[in-house]
This record gives structure tokens, C-alpha cells and sequence, in this order.
């Protein structure tokens, strides 16, 4: 069994490699028909973009990702300075008319994500001709090589049962170099999709088969992450299935959160747009979904008839009557760790990290202060993008709803959700968004908190302090100490992901629903004869 885990190894870092190599196959290069029918389905009306494109990728050089997009960027770079100067000048001159017409005329738009919508129209070479095998050589060895490396466990773990020995001597799961090399490679690839979408151009090619066949619309970025996204959910979850086999509470969960995050975030909302309907995942909650108010969706949804009117009806209702009456019953555990993507992902490809998260009270103040000022940021936000819809004005007390929006977008969208919460898994634990970001996180943990019927519940007597529990819990919750004392977890940041239970050798722990009355129960110190003890029972 170890000499199949060892060739699985090999293969899954073979098809990691040749992935990482696609990269920088093939060129880009368009002839002046293409680029002429790239800017007719662009709209452009400037002639200057035309002539500094045809400058730019209209050339018989073998011309890489990298030099491509640097000419494509430099050519929209200029085309918009020429036509500021332009402005500048009919501003100097008070020549409001002429200086009015320029703007008709500048392009708008991330640079990269431009260069990426050219480059998806000039890529020739491997990824694009011979898709079939390089999606075999990249994803398929992946998929391969990690199910040879996680199936043997079912014989090379034992009985089942949680097994962690030696996991804080282990390169990989305790800051060693693989922990360090895992973090580069997901910092760096969230980075490229987020940020410089046209350098992966070659990994978009190797899903545009599939994007075809579900959406009837070639690959984006956001297709292709969505796509490995439930490709890494899946093989992780084997592991799931073989490490936590001797429970099924772990195993209903991980079935779950794969179920809704391949259906319900992936294939749903891509067979609506093969429907020409909009881009909906109908478990995505608002103010997770921050930009749900945002006056561009709003406009998408109300012109998109009665089907917009009903995502409308149903993202609001999700958010004000769903979201806390299922908290209430079942605590954030019903959404956090049974539904939501980013929870998905973090209790499967994360879980290996899981023991990482910082117990310490530091930890604790900052997580409060963080995910509470996230949550005002979201709420402030969102009340600028209704006012800007109602009214039409384009600014609220003096502040463009834009600014804030991107800022939003940029700071918490892309860098904390995506390059940190997800890129940090190796260094910070798997739960480092959903513990110090997530704004729909915030919201559940103040119902869980306050009005709730959930808690996990402790037997004290049976407690042997093996420290197992708090060790193992992702939000950085010290488990333990509520176990030695026989006292109810009852923690706004717990997402009743229930492994402290799974883990601990003698049964303690144990996630319940029931009456709210006794359900937060600290332990009193009792000095003196201040207290009534016959008092006291009864009333417990």
C-alpha cells in the first residue's frame, strides 16, 4: 500500500508540474480579420484602440502569454491617454462639446481581464489543439495521483477512527517546507485568478469543453475555479469519507456541503445562462453575497422578468427569514458547515490544516474586532448601494458609492476571501475567513449566540484533559476548558463543524438542539456560605 500511496505522489506532482508548465506554452498572435471581428463585438469607437491593437498582436512573431499582455495592456494604455490629453485640452480651452465626446470614446475595465478577453481569441498551440490530452496530463494525473495517495488509507490507517499521530512532526501539516510550498502555490494562484486573469489564459483552454457542454458559452477564469474548486472539494472529500469512516455525522456533513457546492453553486447557475437566465447560486446569502444590492444586479434581476423578480423575492427572504429561523432551530452549523462553499472547502481541502488555528485570547480579541467591523463595512455598503438605486445619485455624504464598493471588493472580495482565506490554509488553519472575515458569519454567530436552541453539550466526570478537542478546533475555540468544568460550548464563532466531538477518545462532547432555558451554563465559584447549596440544585 505504500508503494501505491508513493506512485500516486509521483503521479499527482507530475500532473501538478506539467499544469504549472501550461502556463507558458503555445503564442498569441491574431491576423487583422480577427482583431477586426474582436472589435466589432466589442463596440469599440475609437480608432486609436484599432490602430495600437494592430500594432500590438497583429504579427507573425511567436509572441508568449507574457509579452502578449504586456503589448495589449501598453495599446489600451495609450489609446486612454491619448483621449485624456484630449480632454485636458478642450478643458483648458472651455470647449465643453468637444471635451464631452472624448469619454464616449476611453475604454473601461481591469487591464488584465481586457488582455485575458483578446488572449481566449489568440491562443494557439498545446492547451488549445490538443485539449482533450492536456486536460488529462494536468487535471486528470491530479485527480489520479492524490485518489492513489488517499485510498490506501482505508487499509494503511486501521480501524477506523481518528489517527493524528505524528501531525506536528509532518512537513506538510505542521509549517515544514510542504506546508510553506502549498501556501506559495495557492497565494500565487489566487493572485493570477484574481488579479492577472490572462497569464492562466492556457488553464482556461483545458475546461472550455466542459463550460461548452453546460453553459453552451466558452471558459472563463471564474469557470475554470469554479470547475477545480469542486474537483479538489471531491477528491478531498475521499479523504473525509476514509479519515472520519467511524462517524456519520462527518460523513452526512461532507456529503452535504459537496452536494450543494457542485449543484447548487457550479452546475445551476451555469445551466440558467445556457438559458440565457441570470448567474444565480440560490444558497449564497446575503451579506455574504455582498453585492446582491448592488445596483448593476438589481437592474440584471428586474430586467430579466419574473425569474429575476423571483431571485430577487428569494435572496431576501433567505437573508431575513430563512438564515435566522434555521439558526435558531440548528445554530450557524446548518449553513457553515453543511452548506456553504467556502465552508466546503475549508473542511475538506483545509481539514489536514485544521490544528493550526490559534487558540490564543490575542487571536480571540482581534477575530471579534475584525469579522464585527467587516460585517458594519458590508452593512454601510450595501445602505449606499440603496440609496444610489432609489435616487439616482451617485454619492452619499459626499462618498461615491463606487469607491466603496470597489474598495469592498478589492479588500475583502478578493484579498481577505480569496488570496488570504483561502491562500493561508497551511499557515493560519482552514477556517481563517470564515473565523475573522466572513460577514454572513458575523450575522449567524450573533443569532447562534442570543436566540438560538444549539449548543454542545460536555460530561465533565468523563473528561480526561487529553486537550484533543481545542487542539483540533478550527476556530480557535478552547474546547477543553468548557469540557473539564461539564459546561454547555455555546460560542457565537463555532460552526458546529462537530470534530472536537469526533476526536475526543471518551465521548464528552456532543452536539444538541434543544430548550434555550439552561442551554449557556457557566460554572459558579462558590466561596463562603454566601450560597443557599440546596437553593442552588434545585433550581439547576
Amino acid at each position: 500500500m505504500k508503494i501505491v500511496k508513493q506512485s500516486g505522489l509521483i503521479i499527482f506532482l507530475v500532473g501538478l508540474a506539467i499544469f504549472i508548465g501550461t502556463i507558458f506554452t503555445g503564442s498569441f498572435s491574431l491576423t487583422k480579420g480577427e482583431l477586426d471581428t474582436f472589435l466589432k463585438e466589442q463596440n469599440y469607437k475609437s480608432t486609436v484602440i484599432a490602430d495600437e491593437l494592430t500594432k500590438a498582436v497583429v504579427t507573425s512573431e511567436d509572441l508568449n502569454i507574457f509579452q502578449f499582455s504586456s503589448r495589449v495592456i501598453q495599446a489600451y494604455e495609450n489609446s486612454n491617454n491619448y483621449y485624456d490629453a484630449l480632454i485636458a485640452k478642450y478643458d483648458a480651452e472651455k470647449n465643453w462639446d468637444k471635451k464631452g465626446a472624448q469619454f464616449q470614446y476611453k475604454i473601461s475595465g481591469k487591464l488584465h481581464s481586457l488582455s485575458f478577453t483578446l488572449a481566449k481569441k489568440s491562443g494557439k498551440g498545446f492547451a488549445v489543439e490538443n485539449t482533450g490530452l492536456a486536460w488529462f496530463l494536468t487535471f486528470g494525473l491530479g485527480i489520479l495521483g492524490a485518489l492513489l495517495f488517499i485510498v490506501p488509507d482505508v487499509i494503511i490507517l486501521g480501524k477506523p477512527g481518528i489517527k493524528n499521530n505524528g501531525i506536528f512532526l509532518n512537513a506538510a501539516t505542521n509549517r515544514g517546507w510542504i506546508g510553506w510550498f502549498a501556501f506559495v502555490f495557492l497565494v500565487t494562484f489566487y493572485v493570477l485568478l484574481y488579479f492577472y486573469p490572462d497569464f492562466i489564459v492556457n488553464w482556461v483552454y483545458l475546461v472550455d469543453p466542459i463550460s461548452q457542454s453546460i453553459s453552451n458559452n466558452p471558459a472563463s477564469q471564474w469557470f475554470l475555479y469554479g470547475f477545480l474548486y469542486c474537483v479538489v472539494m471531491t477528491v478531498m472529500a475521499v479523504r473525509m469519507y476514509i479519515k472520519y469512516r467511524h462517524n456519520k455525522y462527518q460523513i452526512l456533513r461532507t456529503t452535504s456541503v459537496l452536494f450543494f457546492q457542485i449543484v447548487f453553486a457550479f452546475l445551476i447557475p451555469e445551466i440558467l445562462v445556457r438559458f440565457e437566465k441570470p448567474w444565480y447560486d440560490f444558497k449564497n446569502a446575503f451579506p455574504l453575497d455582498y453585492d446582491f444590492f448592488f445596483k448593476w444586479n438589481l437592474d440584471e434581476l428586474l430586467s430579466s422578468g419574473g425569474f429575476g423578480l423571483f431571485i430577487l423575492v428569494w435572496g431576501i427572504v433567505l437573508t431575513i427569514v430563512v438564515v435566522p429561523v434555521m439558526v435558531y432551530f440548528f445554530g450557524k452549523r446548518w449553513y457553515c458547515s453543511w452548506v456553504c462553499g467556502c465552508g466546503g472547502l475549508a473542511e475538506t481541502l483545509g481539514d489536514p490544516y485544521r490544528q493550526l488555528s490559534s487558540k490564543t485570547l490575542l487571536s480571540w480579541k482581534v477575530e471579534r474586532i475584525v469579522i464585527h467591523s467587516v460585517l458594519v463595512f458590508v452593512l454601510v455598503m450595501t445602505g449606499f448601494a440603496l440609496y444610489t438605486f432609489f435616487y439616482g445619485a451617485d454619492q452619499v455624504l459626499g462618498i461615491k458609492t463606487q469607491t466603496i464598493q470597489d474598495i469592498y471588493g478589492f479588500l475583502i472580495g478578493a484579498i481577505f476571501a480569496g488570496v488570504i482565506g483561502t491562500g493561508f490554509y497551511p499557515i493560519f488553519g482552514n477556517r481563517v475567513w470564515c473565523r475573522f472575515g466572513c460577514p454572513l458569519a458575523a450575522y449567524l454567530g450573533f443569532i447562534q449566540r442570543f436566540k438560538s436552541r444549539f449548543r454542545i453539550t460536555t460530561n465533565g466526570g468523563q473528561c480526561i484533559s487529553c486537550g484533543n478537542c481545542s487542539t483540533y478546533c478550527e476556530q480557535g475555540i478552547d474546547v477543553r476548558a468548557y469540557a473539564q468544568k461539564g459546561e454547555n460550548i455555546v460560542r457565537s464563532s463555532c460552526v458546529g463543524c462537530g470534530i472536537c466531538s469526533a476526536v475526543c477518545p471518551r465521548g464528552v462532547l456532543k452536539l444538541e438542539n434543544g430548550p434555550e432555558e439552561g442551554r449557556i451554563n457557566p460554572t459558579d465559584v462558590l466561596l463562603g456560605n454566601d450560597v443557599d447549596l440546596m437553593e442552588l440544585v434545585n433550581k439547576k
